[in-house]
């Protein structure tokens, strides 16, 4: 049983009403999952601030209240403690409350707008078959080991976050690989978490929505490198000119890796197919069955993490190159009449450009590359225009259409979409809301050897309209479409 003045270890209080010498049962932030004994933090979220349902809480039972606003009526029997950031707070807490399971394993958090889930998950598919127990906090999934789990956010809360971390401990992992978004730094989800090492994979358009401005956004991924501790290495992509800004204040030890740059880590392409990868990395040819510059960018950041974690060069080549691809990252597969289809998660500008890119390189010039995109929305409006220029400049063909539209009208977000393409690219594109008959307009379009990307949604085998969530699998929903049209 844990008392509340020792999960307030290092939590700077303002004020406190009441008794600390308590015991107490969970922490929560949200108010309907109070039970008895546990203590409330109030959040002010996006969505809702918690300070209004500390009443709520309390007539629930809660045994203390940890806020930024002390309430005007104050029961009898609960503390009530005024901190100045409850966020932080929280997050202070929960690494108490579970005992700092992030100490007690390798720790690396992995940052950008592209590649986290790529990189994240391929160090956790290296390590497991270098023989060690490990663990993946991902967009994707979290796993434990052996064990999965579903993941609701790229950073889960904080509370979420050390109870993965506490299993962790419990099942043995050697070491963890997290994916750190801006949302998560922002929120404090990742403080008093200890990192042994950070990844800083790229930085380009996305999240304004949320941010105010790209500054911004990239000032609050650069405080993730200043939270870092000295004995803990900051790996950078030195080809990203916001590269050397992560790393202006950090204490961590520096490296870094580049295609196009001198750094610590280079490699070159040699060969780009539809089969993989040819590299020259570290004066070493490696094969990988991963494609495009962007995984050469990705692979280059797994091998250098390694060999910072203590993994022999050669164990490390070898294992890099029997590495399989992400779910939804650049997955593809050849119909019996040689039409391509691949499915990959690009929903920001700089993402759909490099798999455009990647796709434009190893295409021989007469087959089409017919993209099918959408925006998500109640999200960044600023890049749909964007988004629209890009997939319209560089295909032979675009179906613009529904992605998540959750709250926003589908019609809304494709016009947003259509305002960036240019006027000789106008004949290009077709408009179908429905995301199920886009796909399959682009596969009743394609002939033997063309190319169908779908972007967008990736790895999610879902569809959110109107605040429901409804089954749709872009790659399972391609494979069938284009099976029927072929037989």
């Amino acid at each position: 049983m844990k008392q509340l003045k020792d999960i307030l270890y290092k939590v700077s209080l303002e004020k406190v009403f009441g008794n600390t010498a308590v015991t107490i049962n969970e922490l929560q932030f949200d108010s309907r999952k109070i039970s008895l004994d546990d203590v409330f933090i109030a959040i002010d979220g996006t969505a809702a601030d918690g300070h209004n349902f500390i009443e709520k809480a309390c007539n629930q039972g809660a045994i203390a209240i940890i806020c930024e606003q002390i309430p005007e009526d104050i029961v009898n029997g609960i503390t009530y403690i005024q901190v100045k950031n409850s966020k932080e707070a929280l997050a202070q807490m929960a690494a108490n409350f579970y005992e700092h399971p992030s100490a007690n394993l390798k720790l690396i958090g992995v940052t950008g707008t592209n590649g986290k889930t790529t990189v994240a998950t391929l160090l956790h598919q290296l390590f497991k078959k270098a023989g060690y127990k490990v663990g993946l906090l991902s967009t994707v999934v979290v796993k434990i080991d052996d064990v999965e789990f579903p993941a609701t956010h790229t950073t889960p809360d904080s509370v979420t976050i050390n109870k993965y971390l506490s299993k962790m401990n419990e099942a043995g992992v050697a070491f963890c690989f997290m994916e750190v978004s801006s949302h998560g730094i922002d929120q404090d989800r990742t403080t008093a978490l200890n990192f042994d090492g950070a990844i800083f994979t790229n930085l380009s358009h996305d999240h304004l929505d949320y941010h105010s401005s790209f500054a911004e956004y990239r000032d609050v991924k650069k405080r993730f490198f200043d939270m870092l501790p000295k004995d803990a290495f900051a790996l950078i992509n030195l080809d990203d000119k916001n590269g050397r800004v992560m790393v202006q204040n950090t204490k961590a030890k520096v490296y870094s890796y580049a295609l196009k740059s001198i750094a610590d880590y280079k490699a070159q392409i040699l060969e780009n197919q539809f089969s993989g990868l040819l590299l020259k990395l570290d004066g070493h040819e490696l094969w990988s069955k991963l494609i495009g510059s962007f995984n050469a960018y990705n692979i280059l950041a797994i091998y250098a993490t390694a060999e910072l974690l203590g993994l022999e060069e050669i164990e490390n080549l070898k294992l890099l190159s029997e590495l399989e691809s992400v779910a939804g990252r650049f997955q593809y597969f050849v119909t019996e009449n040689n039409i391509t289809a691949i499915v990959d998660y690009a929903h920001t500008p700089d993402a759909l450009k490099n798999v455009i890119q990647t796709i434009n390189a190893i295409r021989t010039g007469n087959e089409q590359l017919i993209t099918v995109v959408g925006c998500g929305g109640d999200r960044d409006t600023t890049k749909r225009p964007k988004m629209g220029y890009i997939a319209a400049a560089l295909s032979s063909k675009v179906i613009f259409t529904n992605d998540n539209p959750r709250s926003e009208s589908p019609e809304a977000i494709i016009e947003a979409i259509e305002q960036g393409v240019a006027p000789v690219d106008y004949k290009k594109t077709l408009s179908i809301a429905n995301r199920k008959q886009a796909i399959k307009t682009a596969c009743q379009m394609a002939q033997p050897k063309d190319i169908i990307l779908i972007a967008g949604k990736g790895h999610e085998t879902y569809q959110e309209i109107n605040g429901e969530r409804f089954d749709f699998d872009d790659f399972k929903i391609t494979r069938e479409l284009l099976t029927q049209l072929t037989n």
